[in-house]
């Protein structure tokens, strides 16, 4: 099984390793990061992050991108994490919903 790492820069939540195509929003919480999750389904904007991949993550499907035009305009590293699945290592810093 193939596993990513997962890290939170600038916070003191350790890094951990996910199985590839693992959803974040259903192994992360706030006790392993620092992101925090509202309806899971990519509307409320509360999981908006921006992301430092080893490589490129799939793009955002329409209604992805339709979010992260209102929540994080001209940002292309702005993800939803409960809309983004594990494909590499990455860093993830959390964004503030503005």
């Amino acid at each position: 099984m193939k596993l990513h790492r997962v890290e939170f820069p600038g916070t003191t939540f350790a890094p951990i390793e996910l199985p590839d195509l693992s959803s974040l929003s259903l192994h992360l919480s706030v006790q392993n990061s620092p992101l925090l999750f509202g309806c899971r389904s990519g509307l409320c904007g509360t999981c908006l992050i921006e992301v430092e991949a080893d490589e490129s993550l799939p793009a955002p499907d329409f209604a992805e991108a339709e979010a992260l035009e209102i929540y994080a305009p001209g940002n292309p590293r702005a993800r939803l994490a409960c809309q983004l699945y594990v494909s590499t290592n990455m860093r993830i810093l959390k964004l503030d919903n503005v």
